[in-house]
């Protein structure tokens, strides 16, 4: 079966794109601040944030920069994207919910890898160096490697779990 097929034949629980299953009501939503039953979470991605960011420091130490082009960041961001596109199908369609693991993982661990912001401030030194032809091929080419890293990420871990998806917790409970 196809799972990204629109129709009666798809899978309720299974989405195009891995939704994340554990938004808050309503009546939790405060704009700017984390309801208190919250903090644990905060701390979780405050600890996977630090695990994040010290394996990207340690990949930038043992790998020699190129002058040029900012391929560590490049190459940072398009595995971090990858690895989030396979993580969020792993904990949302196979795994099942957790309160830790996404929040750890994905907005910690992997938030902390990736360096969007580094990213945005290399294009901006290199504009400011002259080079802006280089600095719109960086642009472009890390929007698009992200966005195919995510998705073959989505792509290769479904494709490796055909058929081994979790069960419907609706069709369970009926």
């Amino acid at each position: 079966m196809h799972h990204d097929a629109p129709g009666p034949e798809r899978e309720p629980w299974v989405d195009p794109l891995p939704v994340d299953p554990d938004l808050d009501g309503p009546d939790e939503m405060v704009p700017g601040c984390p309801p208190l039953e919250h903090w644990d979470v905060v701390a979780v991605v405050a600890a996977g944030g630090a695990v994040g960011g010290l394996a990207r420091f340690g990949l930038n130490q043992v790998l020699p920069g190129v002058p040029g082009f900012p391929w560590a960041t490049f190459g940072e961001n398009v595995v971090g994207c990858l690895a989030l596109g396979a993580l969020m199908v792993w904990l949302v369609e196979l795994r099942g919910p957790s309160r830790y693991a996404r929040p750890f993982l994905g907005v910690g661990v992997l938030g902390g890898f990736t360096t969007f912001s580094t990213y945005t401030a290399e294009i901006r030194f290199l504009v400011q160096d002259g080079r802006a032809g280089l600095a719109g091929i960086y642009l472009a080419a890390s929007l698009a490697g992200g966005l195919l890293g995510t998705l073959a990420g989505i792509s290769v871990v479904r494709g490796l779990s055909r058929g081994r998806h979790r069960p419907d917790p609706a069709k369970e409970a009926a």
